[in-house]
């Protein structure tokens, strides 16, 4: 059966980002892209000297901001999906030894004849 892909609804939403409105269409849930607008206003709002910086140079060093959160959110989750690995072989291992001391434990009895 050939299945053709609807096209995502998009959605247009009006956000402001240091003190300038915007209207942006996106695929995501408006509540989404506010939520992202949002962050990007306190991010550049945030920075040393906002007042006085540049446009461009306020949205490159709020860029520059945002993405050493990112980096910093990748190199977390990948430390605990390591951790999680980690934890998963060790109980795993547990678990064998369990079983296997419970098959020592069980009596033997002869197979049935039929």
């Amino acid at each position: 059966m050939n299945r053709t892909r609807r096209p995502a609804t998009r959605h247009s939403v009006t956000v402001e980002i240091a003190g300038e409105k915007h209207v942006l269409r996106s695929e995501l849930p408006p509540e989404d892209t506010r939520a992202i607008a949002a962050h990007v206003d306190t991010t550049l709002r945030g920075l040393p000297g906002y007042q006085t910086l540049e446009p461009f140079r306020a949205a490159t060093l709020a860029a520059l901001s945002i993405t050493d959160e990112l980096f910093h959110a990748r190199e977390e989750l990948r430390r605990l999906r390591e951790e999680i690995a980690r934890r998963t072989a060790e109980l795993a291992s547990i678990l064998e030894e369990a079983g296997e001391d419970d098959a020592a434990k069980r009596p033997r009895t002869a197979p049935r004849r039929g």
